[in-house]
This record gives structure tokens, C-alpha cells and sequence, in this order.
């Protein structure tokens, strides 16, 4: 499940159409989708998905076999979407930081429009976190996959000379994550009407914190002394004055 896959060029050859099967399939993922963010991956039940898509409880297990199957393949297809919404329109930004803040500008984006129904991820962190299994070891993955591309973008900022000396990767990956968490809890939780101008703030300080630092300001030139009067001013200007010692008209004062 790891996310880098998304880097990979697209193929050239249009899709092919979808099968009947598949269509149905990707309508009830869709469905399950919005029933585990807002009830999380354990509320999720082949019953209640069967009943609200209408359709027969052995009509979906065809489709899926066990409900554990059903969540895993929920889960995959929460990745997919975040490679498709996330990562993949940040390609066309140049390498480095630039790609990384297009990054998690649309990781935020997406975060804020879970906000009303809950994010799959943070509430399958909560939910497994110290359950052991399939579905653990999924959450896991997709987590670790999404932080290696934050860390894939930074190696490429370090390529390209724009990080600052003494950058720690992991710490900034521990401080995005966080960003990103307490948004969700601030949000939901706490209903505070500032949390995404905060979160938003927060990640723009850890970019610019990041970033190599600027080259120190160019001083501004000594201004230079004025340049000498052309000769032929200056006799000109002597030409109209009176001569030193000549005596000066004097008006009489009536």
C-alpha cells in the first residue's frame, strides 16, 4: 500500500471500460467509504451496508467474501483516493519544497472536507492501535506509506540545496502529522472555528523553517561623490558675475 507508486507516468492508453461487476463494486467501496468515517471501519457491517445500498447480504459477500475483506478493501480504497486527490496533482510542481507544500496543501484540503464526516484514517489509528491483525497492519502501512512520501519529497529539497543546515526530517514529519491530528480533534471535538487558519499557519512556519536560509541582503552602494561640473558651466556661470572689487550700483533711497 505504499503511496509512491503515484509518481509513476500514467499510461498513454485510455482505460477500459468497466464491467458491470466492477462498477457495482466500486459503488458499494464508495458507500462503505462514507459509512466507516462517520461509524469507523468496526461499525462497518455487511447488514447495514446490504440494507441502505438495498441489496442482499449474499449479493455482497459475492463481492467481497468476509467482512474483514470488505474493510481491507475499504482501506485500500481510502488510499487510492488520497494518491488520486493528494499526491498525484502536486507532480506538476517542481521537485522539493514546492512539491511538498503543494502536498500538504491538499492534504489539508482533504482533511477539511472529512472534517463533517470523520477521516478513516485517524479514527482506524484510534480503533487498532493496540489491535493486532490484518487491519492494524493495513492502517499501519498506509500511514508509513504517506510519510515516506513527505520524507521522499524532503530528500528532494535536499537535492536541490533548499534546506536549511541541520534539518531533521523525522522531526518535521512528527510535527505535520500533529498539525494535521489536532485539526481533526480541534475541529470536531472542539468545534473551534480558527482550527484550520491554525493548522494552515502552522505548516507555512514549518516550510519556512525548513527551507535553507536566504542569502544575507546585497548592502546598499556607497553613494559616490558628485560628479565635477564640466568647465564650460562654470566659465559661463563666472562670465555673468561682477568682478571682485568693482564698485556696485547704488540706488538712491527716496
Amino acid at each position: 500500500m505504499l503511496l509512491s507508486a503515484a509518481t509513476a507516468a500514467p499510461s498513454a492508453a485510455p482505460p477500459a471500460p468497466k464491467r458491470k461487476g466492477e462498477r457495482t463494486r466500486e459503488a458499494v467501496l464508495d458507500a462503505a467509504l462514507a459509512m466507516a468515517g462517520t461509524d469507523g471501519l468496526e461499525g462497518l457491517t455487511i447488514g447495514v451496508l446490504a440494507a441502505r445500498l438495498g441489496m442482499s447480504k449474499s449479493g455482497l459477500i459475492a463481492h467481497f467474501g468476509t467482512r474483514e475483506a470488505l474493510q481491507l478493501a475499504v482501506l485500500q480504497r481510502y488510499a487510492d483516493r488520497f494518491v488520486d486527490e493528494v499526491l498525484r496533482p502536486a507532480l506538476p510542481a517542481p521537485r522539493g519544497l514546492p512539491r511538498l507544500r503543494r502536498i500538504l496543501d491538499g492534504w489539508l484540503a482533504q482533511l477539511v472536507r472529512e472534517l463533517e464526516g470523520g477521516c478513516l484514517m485517524i479514527a482506524g489509528a484510534i480503533e487498532y492501535d493496540t489491535r493486532p491483525g490484518p487491519l492494524r497492519d493495513a492502517v499501519v502501512r498506509i500511514i508509513e506509506g504517506w510519510k515516506a512520501e513527505i520524507r521522499r519529497a524532503l530528500q528532494h529539497a535536499k537535492a536541490e540545496g533548499q534546506l536549511r543546515s541541520g534539518f531533521d526530517s523525522g522531526q518535521f514529519v512528527f510535527e505535520v502529522y500533529g498539525l494535521m491530528l489536532m485539526l481533526h480533534q480541534d475541529a470536531r471535538l472542539a468545534r473551534s472555528p480558527a482550527s484550520v487558519q491554525h493548522a494552515r499557519a502552522g505548516l507555512a512556519r514549518l516550510l519556512a523553517d525548513a527551507a535553507a536560509e536566504p542569502l544575507p541582503a546585497r548592502r546598499p552602494r556607497r553613494a559616490s561623490a558628485p560628479a565635477p561640473e564640466p568647465a564650460s558651466r562654470i566659465r559661463s556661470e563666472r562670465a555673468h558675475e561682477p568682478e571682485r572689487g568693482a564698485p556696485r550700483d547704488r540706488r538712491t533711497r527716496s
